[in-house]
């Protein structure tokens, strides 16, 4: 009897083994089933998901609400596998955000049996195929944002089912086709649309206009749309920015509504759009085949009165012409008041351009605006939260204001300062200053493009923060300085600096041209940054060059209102000298030498001006001297100078940097002489000899080899 105690004991245990396993609820079955197609989880994420529980309320990234789960949600956890379609079956499911993360492959048709789902973020993954129609059963559904993946295909029609969607990302895929017929009608609850960077084609539904309640920026670019502009689309809310940029658009820009006074900003790339605020002017016969749709409320059926009537009495002509004496008399005793406050106000403005006298209050402004002012006004905004340009950014406003901040250099363009957050995280951020004409939409447009650049050779911008007395940029922090002070060392340093070889040069050299191929001919835009020089060239890890300040001149001027459009180039950069973020100081006054000769003539920037101040660097590199060399008593310029070395025939050991003189002996000579072919073909005086930097970049990446 005592023998079958142990046994017994043995059966007991399993079956209280049996009885534990048999205890986890139907929903915690469905997530181990999750679980279960997540094929990589390097962070232990899921490491509590154990079927030992009797409910999953207690596993991490799972909340529930009497004992039902109602949220999945584990962003930024580096999941890998495909999206079981287990979720579907959980009845009370109303959010899942599985953002920045690795999954992939499609979105099963039962994953939207969860009907009572209310947001639903995938973005920043590697979904793809098409969006199933079954979406449009999630009649709660608030939230959608499937951007940055890899889905195709149409936009399923049921989508405008969704008739409770108040923010829809689906930016950054491959969606194909026409927007649903009733897009607009049904889904008139959206506050957010962003649809920009996918392949969507056809005319722009004329239901666009009910969308009331969009918010901010309704961004439709980078698409294939094509037609005209329809006129209800001016019907959204006035302080909507809508940003049509680079799609297939055509005619004239209607004049209504939400599309009064917008820049031309929100409508590059349309190389068939014309009339204001476009300087492309439309044809006599566009212009009148196009005017009823600049008059929206005119009735369909309208049209104007034939010949054969009675015509006006005598008597309303009469009155007609004597109202119209009074009004114009009105009108010009107004203009005369007004002109006459308006110069005695000018007259006496501040230095930086208000009107207010010195030593008045400002109870007694008065209506004197600078140029450009005026039209920015009804673009005043102010905005308190930090804006996040890309997922790694995970700090807030009141992080960065408590961080520990040292200054790096002040220049024409503000302050930047080295930040150092509680978690070590280190950043650069420039202040632009404050004050100004209030350009917010304008602003936005800009930096969210530049936000977008990604590649390991340019600076990237991580963060923006605007309100009317502060404007923040911030960078990703470059430790090793810059290519200045690389190649020259600091004025006054009193110790001795490591100088770099030809290898790390030809290094720097290669990475430099390659940022600038991708900005000419990669970028969303092919975009031209105006003021390349060693200053603006950072030096990250293993010496590897980032190009910085792209569109910095531009952003400055919006920020401080600056009535003249400048490119960066025109902005002087005399920053302070510091360990890490340092510029040499004397090129700033060298800082015309890096700029093509036809730049100080020709207002439209070209590609050809960056590849001029490239071949200025390349020689600053080969050589070891500044853009203004000193010959004797006279000075003349680099390329004035190394061609007059070609001229006399001078010995390549002349010209070069002394620090260069061992390693051109050690068979690199070579090498070096093709750098200086590079250089003097860049540095041509006409644009038009110059060549291409990706013809350039291949050059360098040859020799490299």
């Amino acid at each position: 009897m005592l023998a079958l105690v142990p046994l017994l004991i043995l059966i007991l245990c399993n079956f209280d083994n049996i009885s534990v396993v048999s205890s986890l609820n139907d929903e915690g079955i469905a997530l181990l089933s999750f679980k279960q197609s997540i094929k990589e989880d390097p962070q232990g994420s899921l490491s509590n998901w154990n079927d030992s529980d009797e409910t999953p309320c207690s596993w991490n990234g799972i909340t529930c609400k009497q004992q039902r789960v109602v949220s999945v949600s584990i962003p930024k956890k580096k999941l890998s596998g495909s999206l079981s379609s287990s979720l579907g079956s959980l009845s009370e499911l109303r959010h899942v955000n599985l953002r920045s993360n690795k999954f992939y492959g499609g979105l099963t048709s039962e994953l939207f049996k969860a009907q009572k789902l209310q947001s639903l973020v995938l973005y920043g993954n590697s979904f793809s195929e098409t969006l199933p129609f079954e979406v449009g059963s999630l009649q709660y559904l608030q939230t959608l944002d499937l951007s940055q993946n890899f889905f195709n295909g149409s936009l399923p029609l049921s989508l405008t089912q969704c008739k409770r969607l108040r923010n829809l990302d689906l930016s950054h895929n491959n969606f194909t086709g026409s927007l649903p017929n009733e897009f607009g009608k049904n889904l008139v609850l959206l506050e957010k649309l962003d649809l920009s960077y996918n392949y969507l084609g056809g005319s722009f539904p004329d239901d666009l206009g009910y969308l009331s309640n969009l918010q901010g920026t309704v961004d439709l670019s980078h698409n294939m749309f094509n037609g005209s502009i329809p006129a209800s689309l001016g019907n959204l809310p006035e302080n909507v920015y809508i940003d049509v940029t680079y799609n297939k658009l055509s005619g004239p820009i209607p004049q209504n509504g939400a599309l009064i006074n917008r820049g031309p900003t929100a409508f590059l790339g349309n190389p068939g759009l014309c009339g204001p605020p476009l300087k492309n002017p439309c044809s006599s016969y566009n212009t009148e085949a196009s005017a009823p749709s600049s008059f929206p409320y005119l009735p369909t059926n309208y049209y104007p009165p034939q010949g054969g009537g009675r015509g006006l009495s005598k008597a309303v002509v009469f009155a007609i012409i004597v109202s119209d004496l009074v009004g114009i008399c009105i009108i010009g005793l107004l203009f005369s008041y007004c002109y006459s406050r308006i110069c005695s106000c000018c007259k006496r403005k501040d230095k930086n351009g208000y009107g207010f006298e010195k030593g008045e209050k400002e109870t007694k402004e008065c209506l004197c605006f600078r140029k450009d002012e005026s039209d920015t006004l009804s673009e005043n905004v102010e905005q308190y939260e930090l804006v996040p340009l890309d997922q790694q950014v995970t700090f807030d406003l009141d992080e960065l204001l408590k961080a520990s901040a040292f200054v790096l250099g002040k220049s024409g363009t503000g302050i930047v300062y080295k930040v150092v957050l509680e978690d070590g995280l280190i950043l650069a951020v420039r202040r632009l200053g404050e004050g100004g004409s209030q350009r917010f939409k304008e602003f936005q447009t800009e930096v969210e493009a530049i936000g977008k650049l990604r590649h390991q050779n340019i600076v990237t911008l991580r963060a923006y923060y605007w309100s009317v007395d502060e404007k923040l940029l911030v960078y990703d922090f470059i430790p090793y300085g810059n290519l200045a002070t690389a190649i020259h060392g600091k004025p006054g340093m009193q110790i001795t600096y490591t100088p770099l070889s030809w290898s790390m040069r030809l290094k720097i050299m290669k990475g430099v041209a390659e940022g600038l191929v991708y900005l000419h001919d990669y970028s969303p835009k092919k975009y031209v940054h105006g003021n390349i020089k060693p200053s603006n060239i950072l030096l990250g890890g293993d010496m590897e060059p980032k190009i910085s300040d792209f569109g910095l001149g531009r952003l400055a001027n919006i920020a401080s209102g600056t009535a003249t459009m400048q490119s960066s180039r025109m902005v002087s950069e005399k920053q302070q000298s510091s360990s890490e973020f340092a510029t040499f100081s004397s090129t700033a006054s060298f800082e015309s030498y890096y700029q093509a000769p036809e730049s100080l003539k020709v207002v439209k920037p070209s590609q050809k001006w960056d590849v001029y101040s490239y071949g200025i660097i390349l020689l600053e590199m080969i050589t070891g001297r500044l853009p203004l060399v000193q010959v004797g008593n006279l000075e003349m310029d680099i390329v004035q100078w190394m061609q007059l070395c070609i001229e006399e025939k001078k010995p390549l050991f002349d010209v070069l940097d002394p620090q260069l003189v061992q390693d051109a002996a050690d068979h690199k000579e070579e090498e070096m002489i093709v750098v200086l072919k590079i250089a003097m073909a860049c540095a041509q005086s006409s644009p038009d000899r110059r060549p291409l930097m990706r013809i350039v970049y291949d050059a360098l990446e040859k020799l490299a080899r």
